[in-house]
């Protein structure tokens, strides 16, 4: 009898940069300008700490950790945008900030294979109630976390830097 070889555990692949994805698809670079979208960075007071907690979530196709957001919206304002993505993609409502705490880029792969590159407004949700009922339930997974754990987990640096100097005023 043959001992089994020991399987080799693959290192996790390391996020690349936008400029690597960029690079990585030159002919589909120009297509277009960079589209606009609104994202939520929803927090709340972690329990039994003085700190808070940002919410991360899946996403629905990658399963990539990342935050609430989504395109414009008619007849709604920037912020009121990005407070509905909350409410539909994660089933939070809050407070929230009308003026946008940062931006960050990143690519967005369309369902026609195109890339789009996307420029994120980030407005702040302070969460005052959390719903299980949600349009997006079960299609997503979401935490809690502390912002530095929250900068680990997503893969957009300027989100990361966002999350990781994010201060409740």
């Amino acid at each position: 009898m043959v001992p089994k070889k020991k399987e080799r555990k693959l290192a996790p692949e390391k996020p690349k940069t936008l400029l690597q994805q960029l690079a990585a698809t030159p002919d589909k670079l120009f297509t277009g300008a960079f589209r606009q979208q609104y994202g939520a960075l929803c927090y709340r007071k972690a329990p039994g700490s003085s700190g808070i907690e940002v919410l991360v979530m899946t996403s629905r196709e990658s399963r990539r950790w990342v935050i609430p957001k989504g395109w414009p919206m008619k007849k709604k304002k920037p912020y009121e945008a990005a407070a509905t993505e909350a409410w539909e993609e994660a089933g939070v409502r809050g407070t929230v900030g009308k003026k946008p705490v940062g931006r960050y880029t990143y690519l967005k792969w369309l369902d026609n294979g195109d890339v789009a590159p996307c420029i994120v407004d980030v407005y702040t949700v302070e969460v005052l109630e959390q719903s299980e009922n949600f349009k997006e339930r079960g299609q997503r997974v979401l935490a809690w976390v502390e912002p530095e754990e929250a900068a680990r987990r997503v893969r957009e640096i300027e989100l990361k830097s966002l999350l990781v100097d994010f201060k409740v005023k």
